[in-house]
């Protein structure tokens, strides 16, 4: 093997290790501003959490003000609401089986041409 096909090898190398280096460093870029943009989204949810606690405590008060029970209220909110979850996955459950039952009995009988 002749000098000039090591140096030829060694140049190829060369560029693949410099190509590499560059996605890494353009990897990093992006892990870095993945890591900024979760920073930033921690401290939005954080201060939303906070707002929507002082905002419950104000509706609780207004509530109890007017002779009404909140917590009872929230309590129903969230069983109406547990409901109607519960009926849109027997939903999307009776329509996955009748998308499956419908699978099987075009497998089991083709269409006629």
């Amino acid at each position: 093997m002749g000098l000039g096909s090591t140096a030829k090898k060694i140049q190829t190398l060369s560029d693949r290790a410099e190509a590499m280096y560059k996605q890494v460093q353009k990897l990093q870029q992006r892990i870095t501003g993945l890591e900024e943009k979760t920073a930033e989204t921690h401290d939005t949810v954080t201060r939303m959490d906070h707002q929507l606690t002082e905002q419950r405590a104000l509706l609780l008060a207004i509530a109890e003000e007017q002779g009404l029970d909140g917590e009872e209220i929230l309590a129903e909110a969230a069983i109406d609401e547990a409901e109607l979850e519960a009926t849109d996955e027997a939903g999307d459950d009776r329509r996955s089986a009748a998308t499956e039952d419908a699978a099987d009995a075009a497998a089991r009988d083709p269409p006629a041409n």
